[in-house]
This record gives structure tokens, C-alpha cells and sequence, in this order.
């Protein structure tokens, strides 16, 4: 395929993730950044992409823009693998991982829209998918530092059908408090954000050890791709789970190597998008690892990480997707043709199967 344009635009939209409701309980984020990618081909077909951009939005579309773009528009593209590697190599000077990484990110993921939509399927069968299964989600709470808010949204969560629920605390007794209040209705992970010292991961993580149901513990101490420390976290009897933080197949397969992890947890938006995320697929089903996919997000992202889910299902019985649990105040894109509350399934579409919703990106795309 020829490509003609690439395009990146910043669709920022509020949320609201029901603390005000409960108390005062002040948080610094309050908008869903998405870096929005649209590339076009030649005989007009459309695929769109996610880059990450919380909080670095303007400077990921810089990169998009300045350094992707031109190596892309204009290019015949005979293997989307062979376009990243090469657009890898051409961009390693400014840093392998980090921004630079979420830019190529983004772009990768609407060149596979665009493959799929070219070949008139979905993208899960494009991948190797044989069926749309029904996909189960967790519901992935905000931090709140605060132990009655906190159970009262897992109480919430619970109501409305969740059966996995995700913690984002590093204070141990909110941890407990809320362990407490879902009492065995649901399997609690807990994602600390590089929070702890060793000292206090090992002292935390002993306290839960004696918590029934705790599924895991992601990311306890920073930095997050020290893997042979946390290599050495994972023989306190709580899973361990990590990869949000680390870029292509290269620091997914140096942690396989050390064990470092019990669960992978690639975020498609970071990296490398789907060409990297296909790769650390085969790594996890050759190191028989669970998957658990990154995705705190509402745009291409999301639904990306749905079609990789839908076609390593069979393979990755342990796999679920991480729902952020907070109410934008619209949708980007409409996600009711396959949702039925905590549980997705995608359609027989081409492609992504959904866009973005124009009206919305026109309401709430950043002026430049």
C-alpha cells in the first residue's frame, strides 16, 4: 500500500472519576489526553492509531509529526514489520524508548487498521484470530488515597457486574480497607506505580500474602525494568506483574529471560504498537506467561488492545483488559455496538470495526 497523509491531532476530554461525590479528595488529572493518528492511503481507505499521551500529548505529536510522518507519507509499505524495524533504526538517535517509541506507537497501529481494512477483515482475524470472543474486563480504579472512597467505588465497581477489580494505592492500609469491603467477591490486583522501596515491598507484600484473592502486585518498586530485583519479589507467594513501562519486544524478552515477572503487561499505545505487542505475544506463549494488556484508554488504543485480546484468547487463557474505571464526558468512540457492561466483543468489521466520532474530536481537539 501507498500511504498519502499522516495525520496526528490531540483530542483532550475531561472526566470524572466520582471522588467529589464522597468528599474532597483533590487529583491533579482530569482530562484524557488521546494523541489521535489518521493515515489514508492512496485509494482512500482510513486507519486510525493511538500514540500515548498523558500529559505529553503535545510533545508525542511533535514527534509524530517532525519524525514519523516524513519517513511514512509518500512510502509504499509492502511489510508494516519491516516499516517499523526500518522506522526504528532511522529514529534510535533520539531514544529507543519513551516518547519516541509512543509516536512510532500510534502510527504502527492505524498502518494495521488500514492493512485489515484493505483486506476487508477484522483485525483479530488479520491476526490469527479464529472467532470474536466475549472478552471480560477489570475494573481498573484511580487512585485515591483514601480508604473509604476507595472501597466505596470497589462497592460501586462490584454493582455494576465487575468481577476483577484493580487498586491503584500504595498506602498498605487503604489496600487492606478495600480487600476488606469486596470480601471475597472479586480477585483484587494492586498497581503501586514504582511507589515502594525494597524494604517496604517486601514488608507489603508479606502483609498480602495473608489476603485471600489477591491476583497480583504490578510495578512495586521502581526503577520499573530493574528486572532481576523484581525477579527476586516474585518468591514472596504474590504474582508480580510489570511491562506498562517497557518498550518493544527487547525489554519484554530481557525480562523473560530473568524471570523477572508472572504476568507481562504490554501497553499497545507505548510499545511499539501492534508489531512489537505481536512479538512479546510469542514470547509470553513460548515463557508460558499471562498477559495482562495495558490499556487505560477510550480511543484506537482500546480497541486495538480488544482485537489483539480476541486473537490470543485461546492461547492466553489467563488474559483479561484493564477498563478505566472513570466517566468521560464523551465518548471518543462509541463503544455500545460491542459492550455489554464489563464484557466486550468485537464484530466481523474491517479493520478496527469503530472511529472515532468526528463531532466529539471537532468538540474536544486541542488548538494548536
Amino acid at each position: 500500500m501507498k500511504v498519502r497523509s499522516v495525520e496526528a491531532r490531540v483530542v483532550e476530554i475531561p472526566f470524572e472519576d466520582g471522588r467529589e461525590a464522597l468528599g474532597p479528595a483533590p487529583s491533579a488529572w482530569r482530562t484524557l489526553e488521546t494523541v489521535l493518528i489518521r493515515v489514508e492511503d492512496t485509494e482512500g481507505n482510513v486507519g486510525w492509531g493511538e500514540a500515548f499521551g498523558y500529559f505529553v500529548a503535545d510533545a508525542v505529536r511533535s514527534v509524530v509529526e517532525t519524525r514519523v510522518k516524513p519517513l511514512t507519507e509518500g512510502a509504499t509499505l509492502d511489510s508494516i514489520e519491516a516499516w517499523s524495524r526500518d522506522t526504528q533504526r532511522a529514529l534510535h538517535i533520539f531514544g529507543r524508548y519513551g516518547i519516541t517509541m509512543f509516536a512510532i506507537s500510534g502510527v504502527d497501529m492505524a498502518l494495521w487498521d488500514l492493512a485489515a481494512k484493505r483486506a476487508k477483515a477484522p483485525l483479530w482475524k488479520l491476526l490469527g484470530g479464529t472467532e470474536a470472543v466475549s472478552l471480560t474486563t477489570y475494573a481498573s480504579l484511580v487512585g485515591y488515597g483514601d480508604a473509604r472512597v476507595t472501597s466505596a467505588f470497589c462497592e460501586r465497581a462490584l454493582e455494576q457486574g465487575y468481577r476483577d477489580i484493580k487498586l491503584h494505592e500504595t498506602a498498605i492500609d487503604v489496600i487492606e480497607a478495600a480487600h476488606a469491603c469486596v470480601a471475597g467477591r472479586a480477585p483484587v490486583s494492586v498497581d503501586v506505580n514504582c511507589a515502594w522501596s525494597d524494604a517496604l515491598a517486601n514488608a507489603n507484600i508479606a502483609r498480602l500474602r495473608a489476603l485471600d484473592g489477591i491476583a497480583w502486585v504490578e510495578e512495586p518498586i521502581f526503577p520499573p525494568e530493574d528486572f532481576t530485583r523484581l525477579a527476586g519479589l516474585r518468591s514472596h507467594g504474590v504474582p508480580v506483574a510489570a511491562g506498562e513501562n517497557w518498550c518493544t519486544a527487547m525489554q519484554f524478552r530481557q525480562a523473560v529471560e530473568v524471570g523477572a515477572v508472572d504476568y507481562l503487561q504490554p501497553s499497545v499505545t507505548k510499545v511499539g504498537g501492534i508489531t512489537e505487542f505481536v512479538e512479546i505475544m510469542s514470547l509470553a506463549r513460548e515463557a508460558k506467561l499471562g498477559v495482562m494488556p495495558h490499556s487505560p484508554y477510550f480511543g484506537p488504543g482500546f480497541i486495538a488492545t480488544l482485537h489483539l485480546a480476541t486473537a490470543y484468547r485461546r492461547a492466553h487463557a489467563a488474559l483479561q483488559v484493564e477498563y478505566h474505571y472513570v466517566e468521560p464526558a464523551a465518548e471518543l468512540i462509541g463503544l455500545a455496538p460491542i459492550r455489554d457492561g464489563h464484557r466486550f466483543r468485537l464484530s466481523d468489521a474491517p479493520g478496527l470495526g469503530l472511529a472515532p466520532d468526528e463531532a466529539v474530536v471537532s468538540r474536544f481537539v486541542r488548538a494548536r
